[in-house]
């Protein structure tokens, strides 16, 4: 057996199913590129899900780790440490709001914005006890603990996991007729992803979040962006939700607040929203860790300077250029997408998404497919044209353009 069978067969026997990885090894990454320990490099379109949006051991992010490493790493929330006051001060300060509340993963960020809404409804808005709702969206990806995948819609997210929570209606994405007539006054929050990622790629129509900002603004009800994929750099702006000129009640971030080297997840609202909390009602013994704070410092003075969020426009723009002469070949049948993130979806003939992503994967290029038909590119906000470009000639030669 090579290297690569032996160490697959031991994650097989040993590791629970939850994961159908590609058949490959990652050794060693730098960039935009990874090396798996066969010694074989490959162009990294996936970037985590948008974790490694500043591409993989980004050099300014290491560092900062490691000199947070050689201090202190954790002190749980029980005391102050010196990297958290700026950290949730700076973040606040990008986000253009008040008050941060740290979390690790991008899971536990929704649920802390479930519960943030909940009592917000009580406290705030004055809902009757036990009878808040969260208008959610069809297609939604908001993580996989029991409360989130209560409103999802996909069957293997959800099937056999029940008895479900409560508490939740779930309208069409895109839909605003549907959105006003699910929201009482009962409602509490609208929680939304601006770009549904694991759904397709999915932009919604344009008009649609700036009408749902307002609809919400007129009902008393939150207007909670799920920005874990979408934000941080990757469409184009600092949160999607800026190419329609929208400001929610709150943001819930992740992936690439981290780095790519720690998960470091927030939600981030005003103080009026975010004051219901006293505490012990919430909190987590890694949230707002210093070694998070010390990377996600970093990333956010990054985000600063804008040049992440000009790159992903300019080769965003590019890479939706060539995607989109693809639909005229018969072997993609849409593209969807912003900035450095797309759905491309594959004529059934030309194989299914998977079957594209395992073609992709013997030329060099790492993609993921989902919903069958559907494969994404997402690549780190680092990648260079000419390795975009190359990337994006192994995907025509799969398709046989």
């Amino acid at each position: 057996m090579t290297a690569t069978e032996t160490l697959i067969a031991a994650a097989d026997a040993h590791s629970a199913h939850t994961y159908h990885p590609l058949p490959v090894v990652v050794a060693s990454a730098d960039g935009a590129w990874m090396t798996d320990v066969e010694g074989r490099r490959y162009l990294d379109l996936l970037a985590g899900y948008s974790a490694l949006n500043f591409g993989h051991c980004n050099r300014r992010i290491i560092e900062a780790a490691k000199a947070q490493l050689e201090r202190v790493t954790l002190t749980s929330r029980a005391f102050h440490h010196v990297k958290f006051g700026a950290f949730c001060e700076q973040l606040a300060e990008l986000c253009g709001m008040e008050t941060v509340l740290p979390m690790n993963t991008g899971s536990e960020a929704v649920e802390t914005a479930v519960k943030t809404a909940r009592k917000w409804g009580y406290r705030v808005k004055g809902v009757p006890a036990e009878r808040a709702k969260i208008v959610v969206a069809g297609n939604n990806f908001h993580g996989r603990t029991t409360t989130i995948i209560s409103f999802s819609t996909d069957p293997e997210a959800r099937a056999d996991f029940g008895p479900y929570t409560p508490g939740f209606e779930i309208v069409p994405y895109g839909d605003l007729t549907a959105m006003r007539s699910a929201l009482t006054e009962n409602t509490v929050a609208v929680l939304l992803e601006p770009i549904q990622g694991e759904a397709g790629v999915l932009v919604p129509p344009a008009g649609y979040l700036p009408a749902v900002r307002e609809l919400a603004r007129e009902r008393n009800v939150l207007f909670v962006a799920d920005e874990i994929q979408s934000g941080l750099g990757r469409t184009g702006r600092t949160f999607a939700c800026e190419h329609e000129g929208v400001v929610p009640d709150m943001y819930v971030l992740g992936k690439a607040l981290g780095g790519g080297v720690v998960p470091v997840s927030a939600v981030v609202s005003s103080a009026e929203v975010l004051g219901v909390f006293r505490p012990g009602e919430h909190g987590s013994t890694f949230g707002g860790n210093p070694l998070a704070c010390a990377v996600a410092l970093e990333v956010i003075a990054m985000l600063r300077t804008g040049e992440f969020q000009a790159r992903a426009a300019e080769l965003g723009a590019h890479l939706h250029r060539e995607l989109t002469g693809l639909t005229g070949t018969g072997r993609v049948t849409a593209v969807r997408g912003r900035g450095l993130w797309a759905g491309v979806d594959i004529a059934p003939r030309y194989g299914t998404g998977r079957e594209v992503s395992e073609k992709l994967m013997d030329r060099g290029v790492l993609v993921k497919d989902t919903h069958g038909a559907t494969i994404r590119i997402a690549p780190p906000l680092v990648i260079g044209k000419e390795d975009l470009d190359w990337g994006l000639a192994q995907l025509r030669g799969v398709l046989g353009v």
